[in-house]
């Protein structure tokens, strides 16, 4: 007896052959559109208030596991934890607030170069009332060594 078709395979009812390989190349090329989003989307999710960093020769901390907490003083000098815009008169409570919910008590001090060292140091003051004894100044890198050496 003879088979239809010619070629030997069974054919199924509605005439197409089942398919035994599994194609991988829809997923390959979703995940490149996804790792492609997040490499262009990662470094927009820093925090973005425009200051003008001081430049040092100091070298970068280390990173850490929780997100650090930013406090940072315009060149008008308002004054912003993280995002959001907080009256000096209200920093304190605000600053033991979220040192209550949070593990460490390092926080990243970013001030613009315009601001006088005095209103600096007065945040810094507030920074320890309000619970943050590890306190980090954020420069720019690539500034003077004082040795002669730097830009």
């Amino acid at each position: 007896m003879q088979k239809s078709g010619g070629n030997g395979r069974r054919r199924r009812r509605g005439g197409a052959a089942q398919m035994s390989e599994i194609n991988i190349t829809p997923f390959v090329d979703v995940m490149l559109v996804l790792l492609i989003i997040f490499m262009v989307a990662a470094p927009l999710l820093t925090v973005g208030v425009p200051v003008e960093l001081p430049k040092t020769a100091a070298s970068a901390l280390p990173a850490e596991q929780e997100e650090p907490l930013t406090v940072t003083i315009t060149a008008e000098g308002s004054v912003q934890i993280m995002t959001t815009e907080t009256a000096r008169d209200e920093l304190i409570p605000k600053l033991r607030a979220v040192a209550a919910e949070r593990e460490g008590d390092r926080v990243f001090l970013r001030a613009d170069g315009a601001v006088p060292y005095s209103a600096v140091m007065e945040i810094m003051g507030a920074l320890n009332a309000g619970g943050f004894s590890n306190i980090g100044l954020v420069t720019d890198i690539g500034g003077p060594t004082l040795d002669g050496t730097g830009n």
